[in-house]
């Protein structure tokens, strides 16, 4: 009933930029925050970078300064602009939402992943 669908993740060059994006659809009454998170081979999945239905944020301190997530709000979307890209951000990048249904039930949803390649 709640979809979050992930598009933007592509193979770059290290110290390039990719926007990524997520958008939710379903039956949505209110959204508490949207995130990223990834998961490289072999590791395990780390938050990237949240934002807060009030607009505050938070990052890794791996992607902070390089990396910003925003949010359409009017759009249930959120993007992560992510610039000065390395070879360690390489991974598979999820989408997340901390969100509310139409049946007030609180959970989280996960999107079903982008790969982003960092490689010359």
């Amino acid at each position: 009933q709640v979809q979050l669908v992930e598009s933007g993740g592509n193979l770059v060059q290290p110290g390039g930029s990719l926007r990524l994006s997520c958008a939710a659809s379903g039956r949505i009454f209110t959204i508490y925050a949207m995130g990223w998170s990834r998961q490289a081979p072999g590791k395990q999945r780390e938050l990237v970078a949240r934002i807060f239905s009030g607009g505050s944020t938070n990052y890794a301190d791996s992607v902070k300064g390089r990396f910003t997530i925003s949010r359409d709000s009017a759009k249930n979307t959120v993007y992560l602009q992510m610039n000065g890209l390395k070879p360690e951000d390489t991974a598979v990048y999820y989408c997340n939402a901390d969100l509310e249904n139409w049946a007030r039930r609180r959970d989280d949803y996960w999107g079903q992943g982008t790969q982003v390649t960092v490689s010359s």
